[in-house]
């Protein structure tokens, strides 16, 4: 073993007690909870001055001077109430140190892996997952990585005592990442470009083995194409992350060849092709809301005006920012969009009711009579970093306790700084 090696099997052992596992009790179902006079955002627009009543676990009623006998009040007066987060694309629980492989379970070796399902490989105990709530993310897509055929997502929520409390769906589609489409230059060119075509030939014929397994009733069961029937059937969706142009024309002929459900993930070059998109009914998760061009005559800002681009085409789209920890700065990339032209009732719908409705939970990430009571007040706007303030979370009805390590070291340190100024 290398010094190398030596050191980062150290570490793990190190540092593995402390970050595989934080201390906080789960949520306890709370009594009925009267917040009055607070900003609310909902999926239309913005109430001002409004009252919210939360009993049972769902939104029992919005308007103004509310009532509930039993009922705790809390005056939210100059404070903003938003549906809970819902991250997509998202590795939480499943990568907690990514230098350190042993903390890292979210993909499998092979390419054509469908029956993989990324809330088998789930911490509801990552001393990471705290830290997204705290930024206001209740939801998270479990999403399998990998060279091809990944596995299949679940929709789970932040709270609970085991991957059971949180599941919400287990198997919410299939991923498939899209081999890259581009062609080099000069004498590799014919090498790339057959080697592309040989990838894409392999996913045609994964798909129509999988047809042929499921139209013909068998003895052996082939766990890779049973567990994609619903797929087949129509009832989830097939995630494709892809963001080249020609990556997504061939995502949309393979959906039409066999009837999916189209879920483009990544889609930067997805504003070149608005009406394709629309045309076949591809919504796109975009993932790259605070992110660079991609071609070094495109403009600077393009990667952040891209998603009104797409609002103002009529594209279904969500927003999403990739990744485990990274993800807690999904706020600020809806933030980004509301800067870059994007209407912000359009943003607020692109984090959460949005997300819920592609994940096959319509009544998640919205406020309004009879949805769940998944709800989070903020002392500010959550989409600008200088008031952005996550006070308190309901998921269900439960309150959530938003302690996180990241704000204990910080009044660690805060504390520290303090006692020498002090000296």
């Amino acid at each position: 073993m290398t010094k190398l090696n030596t050191l980062l099997a150290l570490v793990a052992i190190a540092i593995s007690p402390a970050s595989h596992s934080h201390d906080l009790l789960p949520g306890q179902q709370a009594q009925a909870q009267l917040i009055s006079n607070a900003t609310v955002h909902t999926p239309e627009g913005v109430l001002t001055n409004t009252d919210v009543l939360l009993q049972a676990g769902k939104i029992a009623a919005i308007g103004t001077d509310l009532a509930a006998a039993n009922a705790t009040v809390l005056d939210a007066s100059g404070k903003h109430l938003y549906p809970t987060l819902i991250g997509l694309d998202n590795q939480i629980g499943l990568t907690e140190i990514g230098a350190v492989r042993a903390t890292v379970d979210s993909r499998e070796v092979g390419l054509i892996n469908p029956q993989l399902r990324a809330a088998s490989a789930f911490n509801i105990e990552s001393e990471v997952l705290p830290t997204l709530r705290a930024n206001g993310i209740g939801y998270a897509q479990l999403t399998p990585k990998g060279g091809m055929l990944a596995g299949q997502s679940a929709l789970v929520q932040l709270d609970g005592w085991n991957v059971h409390d949180a599941m919400v769906a287990a198997d919410t589609g299939v991923h498939l990442y899209w081999p890259d489409a581009r062609l080099a230059q000069g004498k590799q060119r014919q090498e790339g470009a057959e080697h592309y075509a040989r990838q894409h030939q392999r996913i045609i014929d994964a798909f129509t083995d999988a047809s042929h397994y499921l139209q013909v009733p068998r003895q052996q069961i082939d766990t890779r194409w049973q567990a994609m029937a619903q797929l087949m059937r129509g009832q989830s969706s097939l995630f494709v992350h892809a963001n080249q142009q020609r990556q997504m024309e061939h995502a949309i002929a393979l959906a039409q060849q066999f009837k999916l459900q189209l879920v483009i993930v990544g889609g930067f070059d997805s504003y070149l092709m608005t009406d394709s998109l629309k045309a076949a009914n591809v919504a796109v998760i975009y993932t790259h809301g605070k992110g660079l061009p991609r071609h070094a005559d495109q403009p600077y800002d393009l990667a952040f005006q891209i998603p009104a681009m797409l609002a103002d085409a009529g594209v279904e789209f969500a927003l999403a920012f990739s990744g485990s920890w990274e993800s807690r700065n999904l706020a600020f990339v809806a933030g980004q969009a509301v800067a870059f032209g994007l209407d912000k009732t359009a943003a607020l719908n692109a984090i959460s009711a949005t997300p819920a409705k592609l994940l096959g939970q319509p009544r998640l990430g919205r406020i309004e009579v009879g949805a769940p009571a998944s709800v989070i007040l903020s002392r500010g706007d959550l989409f600008d970093p200088s008031q952005h303030g996550v006070e308190q979370m309901w998921l269900a009805g439960k309150a959530i306790n938003l302690d996180n390590r990241h704000q204990r070291l910080y009044q660690k340190y805060q504390q520290r700084y303090q006692q020498q100024a002090q000296q």
